[in-house]
């Protein structure tokens, strides 16, 4: 499973965060507004391993996008290994994955293998026929977060480190500035990749302080230690 998203764009302006100035000596901005270009950030994550793949660039239309993606799943798949099926068990392992969808996409006559999945957010640019029906060709099932259900796509969660670590704190003032700065910073992340699992220490956390708290009766709420119960009166 693979997770594709776009970040930005990033403006070549003082960025928020910490940043490093002489002891003494406040941050300072300049009283001059320069617009100095914008960037954003092509993004392929796929969270069993931490594995990044990514593009800066000045902007993201379909005609960069579309073009990016389809080199990217091509080398992808490229590093898979052959997959062999039959045509009924193809085509029922492809329904599967639409079980439960919303919308679902049209799905072509004859369909190869499935071979990976990708989630994307549900932008108009990716449902284009010819991105679809260029993924189904090739093995690839697209499944689009649904609306406020950005969290669902971990290529977000990636971005979010990344661009902090490239921006915050800085003044970029162009969006070549911008884009090796974040070109560094995937370099750095994948010379040592942190997988991405669901749950993990923090749902370990959560699922402990669950279990700390005691429910009130069969509602809703809970406290974090037992209600004291009156005693009975002897009659």
């Amino acid at each position: 499973m693979w997770c594709e998203d776009e970040a930005g764009p990033y403006q070549a302006v003082p960025q928020p965060g910490r940043s490093w100035q002489p002891q003494g000596e406040p941050a300072r901005q300049p009283h001059e507004y320069i617009r100095g270009g914008t960037a954003k950030l092509l993004t392929l994550f796929r969270p069993a391993t931490g594995e990044v793949r990514a593009l800066p660039v000045e902007r993201a239309p379909n005609a960069v996008l579309h073009p990016w993606l389809q080199q990217e799943l091509t080398a992808i798949l490229a590093t898979l290994p052959p997959a062999g099926a039959a045509a009924q068990a193809t085509r029922a392992c492809w329904e599967a994955w639409q079980a439960g969808l919303t919308v679902r996409p049209t799905l072509l006559a004859e369909l190869p293998p499935l071979r990976a999945l990708l989630v994307l957010d549900n932008l108009t640019g990716h449902k284009s026929a010819d991105l679809v029906c260029w993924l189904f060709q090739h093995g690839v099932m697209p499944l689009y977060t649904p609306l406020c259900g950005s969290w669902l796509n971990l290529a977000e969660s990636v971005q979010r480190i990344l661009v902090r670590r490239a921006l915050d704190g800085q003044h970029p003032e162009s969006s070549a500035e911008i884009m090796d700065w974040l070109a560094a910073q995937v370099r750095g992340w994948n010379a040592d990749p942190t997988p991405f699992v669901w749950g993990g220490k923090r749902a370990a956390r959560r699922q402990r302080a669950r279990e700390r708290r005691h429910a009130l009766g069969g509602a809703d709420g809970y406290t974090r230690r037992p209600i004291a119960r009156a005693r009975s009166r002897a009659a």
